[in-house]
Order: structure tokens, then C-alpha cells, then sequence
């Protein structure tokens, strides 16, 4: 047993002697740049090094919306809020800006019309509410699959928080305005469009401070639609983030008339805001 602990204590004392002749680090280095440049760019020098993501990771890099043609799954559009509009036909292999050379860089709302797919209204202005959020100039619309795009108004809007097209009528759309974030005024509101965008009116406002993040119509019947209105601003100092004018409107007659809905609701003065769907069964 003592002779076992002696070999033992021996092997410790004499390992460093052999670990002597490992090389470091530097002379690596050193060894690795005596090599010709075609040595040096082989795989294997590299293979150890792998790609990973640093950021941002905060507030950067929303992706608003997917829109998915329902006659090709594998043509979509990616909807940033600070990025533009991304399109791919090859089910996401590639991607090309389809938005770049237009007035805003900033998203909101893109809809495909139900009965005629190259038809696309986007509305521009991202619909969240934190400091980093840009403004927008407006809704474009894009009859060829979006390699073109007209601009169709509501540029004050600055916010667009959805938009809903007939699927019996597509000159018939509805725009979800959110208006300002930082200010109060704007065009603000539901507003609708009969002949495809060349003329809007607006079809339900409550004031300069609220405006509507949605905009939903019931798939079973076109003239029956729900709208969110959300009181909201930002200042430098505060988030305004709710309010006693946030509420939820129902139209039964394609948005002639509107009553507030939403027995049940959270008590109380000051609602948040309202996100909403309707099941297609």
C-alpha cells in the first residue's frame, strides 16, 4: 500500500515535466501564422468557432404579421414594425424588401383582400406604444402582389392598428385608425372606404385622444363588425396606457351605426387595451 501512494505521489510531482511539452497558446498562434494563407483558411482551423446572436434582443427586430396566400402557402409576407415589408415565394428559402422605396419604414397592419389575392392593403405606423416606436404616412394599397404601391390617404393617421376588407366587395375596406401616439388629434377612428380607396369617411370617432387598434368583421356576415377603441399616449414622462374612453363597438349594418358593447368587461374607470377575434366557426 505504501509503495502505491509513493507511485502515486511521484506521477504528481513529474506531471508537469511531460505537460512541458504541449504547446500554448501563443506559440499556436505564432505556428499558425507561419502557414501559407491557403493553410490558414482550411475548415478545420475554423471549426470551433460557431455563429450566435448578440442582440438587440429588446426592441428590435418585431415582426408584426405573417400574411399567407391561402392559394400558395409558400408565398408570404413578413410584416416588420421597423423593417419594411419582406416577401418570399419559396416558402422562406429567400426573402426580398418589397417596401423600401415607399414613404414609412414602419409597419402596422397589412390585409390580403379575401376574393382577389394580388390585392393588398397595408397600413403603415406600428401599433404598439413603447419609445421606440416610429410613425407611419399613412395606408398604401398594392394591386400586383406588392411590387408596386399606391399611396390612398390617411396620412395623419401615423398609427394604423388593422384594416378589414369585404370579402363580397373588395373597394369595400375599413381602416382601424390609431392616430398620434405622442399628441393628442390626428385622423383618428374607424374609417371606410367604398370605392377602393380613392375616398374615406369616417364612420365612428370618440375624440383627439382615442383612437382604434381593431378592426374585426364576423366571417359569416359582412355587415356585422367589431371595433376596439383604446384611449393611449406617450409622454416623456409616463405611458398614458388606458382610460374611461377604451371600450369595444359592435356595427350590424357595415358601420352606419355603432353601440357599445362588452357587458362582463373588468370593472372599473379605466380600460387597457382590447384585442379581440371571432371564431370562423
Amino acid at each position: 500500500m505504501k509503495l502505491i501512494l509513493s507511485l502515486l505521489l511521484l506521477s504528481l510531482f513529474f506531471t508537469p515535466s511531460f505537460s512541458q511539452s504541449k504547446k500554448t497558446k501563443k506559440e499556436e498562434a505564432v505556428s499558425l501564422s507561419a502557414l501559407p494563407a491557403a493553410d490558414t483558411l482550411k475548415s478545420e482551423v475554423f471549426s470551433g468557432l460557431t455563429m450566435r446572436n448578440i442582440g438587440p434582443a429588446l426592441v428590435s427586430g418585431r415582426i408584426t404579421q405573417l400574411v399567407v396566400n391561402p392559394d400558395n402557402p409558400s408565398e408570404y409576407y413578413v410584416v416588420v414594425a421597423s423593417g419594411g415589408i419582406w416577401k418570399t415565394v419559396n416558402a422562406g428559402t429567400t426573402y426580398t424588401p418589397i417596401f423600401d422605396s415607399y414613404g414609412s419604414y414602419s409597419m402596422g397592419a397589412l390585409t390580403m383582400d379575401p376574393s382577389n389575392h394580388a390585392v393588398l392593403w397595408l397600413g403603415t405606423g406600428e401599433n404598439n406604444n413603447q419609445r421606440s416606436v416610429a410613425y407611419g404616412d399613412g395606408v398604401y394599397k398594392s394591386e400586383d402582389a406588392g411590387k408596386t404601391w399606391k399611396h390612398m390617404g390617411l396620412k395623419s393617421s401615423e398609427h394604423i392598428g388593422q384594416i378589414a376588407v369585404d370579402p363580397k366587395d373588395g373597394n369595400t375596406v375599413y381602416v382601424a385608425a390609431y392616430g398620434p401616439l405622442w399628441s393628442s388629434g390626428g385622423e383618428r377612428g374607424i374609417y371606410k372606404t367604398t370605392d377602393g380607396g380613392k375616398t374615406w369617411n369616417s364612420i365612428l370617432n370618440v375624440s383627439e385622444n382615442t383612437g382604434f387598434n381593431e378592426i374585426q368583421m364576423d366571417p359569416r356576415d359582412n355587415k356585422v363588425l367589431y371595433a376596439c377603441a383604446h384611449q393611449r399616449q406617450r409622454k416623456v414622462f409616463t405611458y398614458i396606457g388606458g382610460g374611461p374612453e377604451t371600450a369595444m363597438y359592435k356595427s350590424t349594418d357595415a358601420g352606419a351605426t355603432w353601440n357599445k358593447v362588452g357587458g362582463g368587461f373588468p370593472t372599473g374607470k379605466d380600460l387597457g387595451r382590447i384585442g379581440m377575434a371571432i371564431s370562423p366557426a
